[in-house]
């Protein structure tokens, strides 16, 4: 799909349209016709596709989940590389979707074009606002963010790494230094220092400046997972036990590296984003615990309200205290945290949801 006639991949209706690029459709949508009433939404991925076990996969089982329970159609389209963004939502808009759903902050600036373009559909954007002339957030009657300050989640994380790593060093890397992947960075960082401040331990995190609280390790895509292999084969040999990749299909390389590590009698572990890894990853052993966004819910009410006529403008911000974000359970790691460190984390979290403690990253939605 690097060309945009044979981006296209909705069926026959845009293969009329698209009929003189002589290249045939590259996929085929999901749709859910049983049941469907006149409400189509869709949704497209970005690079990392689907299956990339954390927020594409998420989003889409929101969309599988309003098709079934909702019983409006539904058709997704999976993005090989950013040069399809801009034909499958035209695409999308071809097939008569009512709501096209973009995932990712890549899709930002396509879909608020399309967005100005067609007043009288209706978008929404998982993890980033759509985009003004000025580069800054923007609002349109039919547009709505799907956001989330995943920094909350990921302070937990941050302090129940530290507090159950036994060499005393971390690691974080993303895919690209984008806000939504800093903000799980910066979040993190912020937690092993907190956790530094109660115990006066000194344990460092390799891949993020904590100085800055800017610079840090990057893959520069979401695609490389043998890149993402190599950063955390860096990392373990600087001594970090515990991981965290917010780089999507990336992350299959980290878990990759540490399941070998744990075979040769490691102890290391890794922490999944998005959403729970220890059911979506099948490494469900190595994964001490998940910075989960609750994006398929986010994504079934926008539906939902959508097709009952009661779409918002109004940015959806995903929090502890509205369940949006969490810090997923220890599952096999349960023993390994140590008592003082679950009844810490426990006391952070409700101080985290009353407002008075403050984890706000720069990268926070507002």
């Amino acid at each position: 799909m690097k060309k945009a006639c044979s981006a296209m991949t909705l069926g026959a209706a845009v293969a009329l349209v698209l009929a003189a690029c002589g290249t045939p459709p590259a996929q085929r949508p999901t749709r859910n016709l049983e049941g469907a009433k006149d409400f189509t939404a869709c949704m497209l991925s970005d690079e990392g596709g689907f299956d990339d076990h954390s927020f594409n996969e998420s989003g889409k089982k929101g969309l599988d989940r309003a098709g079934k329970e909702l019983g409006v159609k539904t058709i997704a389209v999976q993005s090989e590389s950013s040069a399809d963004y801009a034909t499958n939502i035209y695409a999308l808009i071809q097939q008569n979707c009512k709501l096209v759903i973009g995932v990712g902050f890549n899709i930002a600036a396509d879909l608020t074009e399309s967005a100005k373009a067609n007043p009288d559909i209706q978008f929404a954007l998982i993890d980033a606002s759509f985009i003004g002339a000025d580069g800054k957030p923007a609002t349109l009657p039919n547009t709505k963010p799907l956001l989330f300050k995943t920094a909350e989640a990921a302070y937990l994380a941050g302090y129940a790494a530290a507090g159950t790593s036994r060499t005393g060093v971390v690691g974080t890397y993303g895919g690209k230094p984008l806000p939504t992947v800093q903000i799980f960075m910066d979040g993190f960082a912020k937690g092993v220092a907190r956790y530094n401040q109660d115990t006066g331990a000194q344990v460092q995190v390799k891949g993020w400046d904590t100085t800055t609280g800017k610079g840090g390790s990057f893959v520069g895509n979401f695609t490389d997972a043998a890149k993402g292999q190599a950063i955390t084969e860096q990392f373990m040999s600087q001594g970090a036990d515990v991981i965290m990749p917010v780089a999507g299909p990336v992350g299959q390389g980290t878990l990759s590296s540490v399941r070998q590590k744990n075979d040769a009698g490691g102890t290391n572990a890794v922490i999944w984003v998005d959403s729970d890894g220890y059911t979506s990853t099948g490494d469900g052993s190595i994964i001490m615990t998940s910075v989960v966004k609750e994006i398929g819910n986010s994504v079934f009410d926008t539906v939902k309200n959508a097709s009952e006529g009661r779409f918002s403008s109004e940015p959806y911000i995903g929090t502890l205290k509205n369940n949006g974000v969490a810090a997923a359970p220890f599952h096999d790691f349960d023993s390994r945290v140590p008592a003082p460190v679950k009844a810490r984390l426990e006391e952070l979290r409700g101080q985290i949801i009353d407002g008075s403690l403050d984890v706000s990253t720069p990268y926070d939605p507002s």
